[in-house]
């Protein structure tokens, strides 16, 4: 990739400041990572902004732990500022001094559409600084129990749209090691018997029960690789739609598998009884 393949509405002093160019506007190899990596993430979310754009054209994108909001600033950057200028970009983010360079890069480049707060992914759900609804919820790489957070924030506010990216997940891998003694009374406790298995299946079942409790919401769910593995092992990317109904049948399907694991414990992070009310 030279920098004549990168995109002709790219903003140049954007790829300077997110250092995917160096300083005189070329490509090192670190940046030719970063930059693929950028436009391969956006193929996924571009067609998701066009089908908002064609109902709402004022539509909003939140993005939890945005970091130095790469992402946000770059679906700016090639799409909404192009296609759609009434949309709005929120980023939220615990640290103080990110919020301050963000805010000042927008404020630079005249991303008039973009809007930043200081807050955790749990407090936004009830901060009254976001919009009651918002369209499409992203978290790339949130921490832990952080992407648990996001969807419980793409749930209340009825997002059309949610794009996830989950990283470090070590929750349920330290109830599953708590547990262990009990558990391989079961022959399915040999799957994470050894440290090493434990994370990785861990972390493994932490997906498909967020992709459970997404599902009992009424989501379409569709996991696919973020990046290739020679890029990062932390690669699952969760790409969900608002289809229909709540789905009872799949929130008893969450729950039989948090019990046959033994992790009741952490049957209010998953399972939301306030679905069931809500199904015909």
């Amino acid at each position: 990739m030279t920098p004549s393949e990168i995109r002709p509405e790219q903003s140049i002093e954007l790829l300077k400041a997110l250092h995917i160019l160096t300083r005189d506007g070329k490509l090192n190899q670190d940046s030719r990572r970063k930059l693929k990596q950028v436009y391969h993430l956006f193929q996924f979310i571009e067609p998701l902004l066009a089908r908002l754009l064609e109902t709402n054209p004022a539509f909003c994108v939140v993005d939890h732990g945005a970091g130095k909001s790469y992402l946000g600033f770059i679906l700016v950057d090639l799409y909404l500022r192009h296609q759609a200028p009434a949309a709005r970009m929120i980023g939220i983010e615990t640290r103080p001094e990110l919020i301050e360079q963000t805010t000042a890069l927008a404020r630079d480049l005249g991303f008039s559409q973009m809007q930043f707060l200081n807050d955790s992914v749990a407090n936004s759900i009830t901060s009254n600084l976001l919009p009651e609804h918002v369209d499409l919820v992203t978290a790339l790489h949130a921490c832990n129990t952080a992407t648990d957070d996001a969807i419980r924030f793409g749930l209340a506010k009825q997002a059309r749209f949610m794009v996830l990216a989950p990283c470090c997940q070590a929750e349920v891998a330290t109830v599953l090691r708590k547990h262990k003694a009990q558990q391989l009374k079961d022959p399915l406790a040999e799957i994470w018997r050894h440290p090493l298995p434990t994370r990785e299946f861990g972390s493994q079942v932490t997906n498909t029960l967020r992709c459970l409790q997404l599902e009992a919401h009424g989501y379409q769910v569709t996991v696919t690789e973020l990046v290739g593995w020679e890029h990062s092992l932390k690669n699952e990317l969760i790409i969900a739609e608002h289809k229909g109904p709540p789905k009872p049948h799949t929130i008893a399907r969450l729950q039989a598998l948090l019990e046959r694991l033994g992790l009741q414990e952490l049957t209010e992070r998953f399972f939301v009884p306030t679905v069931l009310s809500g199904a015909k």
